[in-house]
C-alpha cells in the first residue's frame, strides 16, 4: 500500500458514489491505472464493502443505546449461542466481546425507550445473562465509519506494475 492507495481509499470511505475518473483525477492518476489499483485493493481485502449509510432519523432510529453484559458462562456452546441470537436483533448495530469488567458490549439503535424495553425484555428472555447494564447516548458528538488510514503499512506489492 503507498500514499496513491491510501488517497483512493481515503475518498471512497466518504463517499463510495465518487466516479473512477473522479477519484483517479483527485489522486493524480489516469483512470485505468486508478480502476487496477481499485480492483487490486479488494481483491486483497482492503475494500470489503461498498454500502450507503442511511439516515437514523429518517428511518426512526435516533436512539443509541449501549449494553454492557456479563456472564458467568465462559464456552464456546454459550458463545455460539449469544453470538447467534444478539446477531439476528437487527436493533444491533455492533457488538463486541471485551476484556476487563464486562464480558460483551453492544450498541443498540432504536426509536425510543419503549422500543428499546422491548428489546431488553426479549434479549432476557432468549439468553442467560448474569448482568445486563445499558447507556443511553444523549447527544453523538462524532461518529465516521472513515478508518485512519495513516497506520496503515507498505505491503509487499511493490513488485506488482503500479500505475
Amino acid at each position: 500500500m503507498d500514499e496513491i492507495d491510501r488517497k483512493i481509499l481515503d475518498l471512497l470511505q466518504r463517499d463510495a458514489t465518487l466516479s473512477t475518473a473522479e477519484i483517479a483525477e483527485s489522486v493524480g492518476l489516469s483512470t485505468t491505472p486508478c480502476w487496477r489499483r481499485i480492483q487490486i485493493l479488494e481483491q486483497e481485502g482492503y475494500i470489503t464493502a461498498r454500502v450507503a449509510l442511511v439516515d437514523r432519523n429518517k428511518v426512526n432510529v435516533p436512539l443509541d443505546v449501549f449494553v454492557a453484559v456479563r456472564t458467568d458462562e465462559h464456552n464456546i456452546d454459550w458463545l455460539d449461542r449469544f453470538a447467534g441470537i444478539v446477531c439476528d436483533f437487527g436493533e444491533v448495530v455492533e457488538l463486541y466481546r471485551m476484556s476487563g469488567d464486562i464480558d460483551y458490549l453492544m450498541r443498540v439503535v432504536v426509536p425510543d425507550m419503549a422500543a428499546y424495553d422491548a428489546f431488553y425484555k426479549k434479549l432476557i428472555s432468549d439468553v442467560r445473562l448474569t448482568d445486563v447494564s445499558s447507556s443511553f447516548a444523549m447527544e453523538r458528538i462524532k461518529y465516521t465509519t472513515a478508518l485512519p488510514l495513516e497506520y496503515a503499512e507498505q505491503r509487499g506489492r511493490t513488485k506488482r506494475k503500479r500505475g
